[in-house]
């Protein structure tokens, strides 16, 4: 039998898998990424899960390793040149590098480029030529696969679908830009519109739930999507919100790429349930009509999605 080593790269957490070709795990490990040990010592720990997973596996029955980092990355040359979560990540060419040590084919993707490509191969994406993942949580990324290949585009830096402009005159996002759907739709973003429109409410007299689930910590999305649920009329107007932005942005991801579905996953998407007729009203108020009936379906490969990505790079 033929294997195939996957490796996520996050800023909390390394995950390693060896899988067969229908994306079956046969060994899952997993630990928290050393980000003080710099550079050198995060290599040493992605070493040593590969040499985990590989166990006595024969070396020519393990096709390669495919590894998914923060970027950006030069997807070619296998080097990361700048991961916010990861200090002293600059310029680091951990293809060429990993190779060397394992002795093994190595190839390096965007966690969120291969995030869609593993959703494509292994879960809501399979058996379509034609998709898009997208992931909606502290931020919002996702991959984009079209003719059955990863869109990669010049210098391997296309897909970056949050960082769409929704909003010329929005708010100021991660990357520079201003009115990004990252920065208007986000759990990021979620919160931050909660805690401003609370404080106004409360200016008013008016309290809302969302304080009681918050308690004396920061606002957070789950803490409007609790309170939406217990009925409280700001939470639901603010989950009415983010479901439009999301179907704003998601409209304009079937005008560019046609595809014949999306995939949604990450810590917003847990609340699909409050989110979706808003999302489909917009969908159906803003898309021409032969994209209104693109599916919009929830992921399903969970935490477990960029690591079997990272697999399938190789595949």
């Amino acid at each position: 039998m033929r294997y195939v080593v996957g490796v996520d790269l996050g800023g909390t957490q390394l995950r390693a898998v060896k899988i067969d070709r229908e994306g079956q795990i046969h060994i899952y490990e997993r630990t928290d990424t050393d980000v003080d040990s710099g550079p050198e010592g995060v290599l040493r720990q992605m070493e040593f899960l590969i040499n985990t997973v590989v166990g006595d596996t024969d070396p020519a029955e393990i096709v390669g390793v495919g590894i998914g980092t923060p970027g950006p990355i030069d997807p070619f040359a296998g080097v990361v040149l700048g991961a916010p979560n990861l200090p002293g990540w600059l310029n680091v060419p951990i293809k060429a590098i990993l190779s060397e040590r394992t002795g093994l084919s190595v190839e390096v993707g965007n966690d969120a480029n291969v995030a869609g490509l593993g959703e494509w191969r292994f879960g809501s994406g399979r058996g379509t030529e034609h998709f898009i993942y997208v992931t909606i949580s502290t931020g919002i990324g996702g991959g984009v696969i079209i003719d059955s290949k990863l869109l990669l585009g010049h210098k391997g830096i296309a897909g970056e679908v949050g960082h769409m402009t929704i909003q010329t005159n929005g708010p100021l996002c991660g990357c520079g830009n201003y009115g990004c759907w990252e920065s208007m739709a986000s759990g990021t973003a979620l919160a931050r519109f909660a805690t401003e429109a609370v404080r106004e409410e409360m200016a008013h007299g008016r309290p809302s739930l969302i304080t009681e689930f918050a308690g004396a910590e920061p606002i957070e999305g789950w803490h409007v999507a609790a309170a939406a649920e217990q009925g409280d009329r700001l939470a639901l107007s603010l989950m009415q919100r983010e479901g439009e932005l999301i179907g704003v942005g998601l409209v304009n991801l079937f005008h560019l790429y046609a595809p014949e579905c999306i995939a949604l996953g990450g810590g917003v998407i847990k609340s699909m349930a409050l989110l979706e007729p808003h999302m489909r009203r917009a969908i159906n108020q803003r898309a021409m009509p032969p994209y209104r009936d693109t599916p919009v379906q929830l992921a399903q490969l969970a935490d477990k999605v960029g690591v079997l990505g990272a697999a399938a790079l190789m595949l």
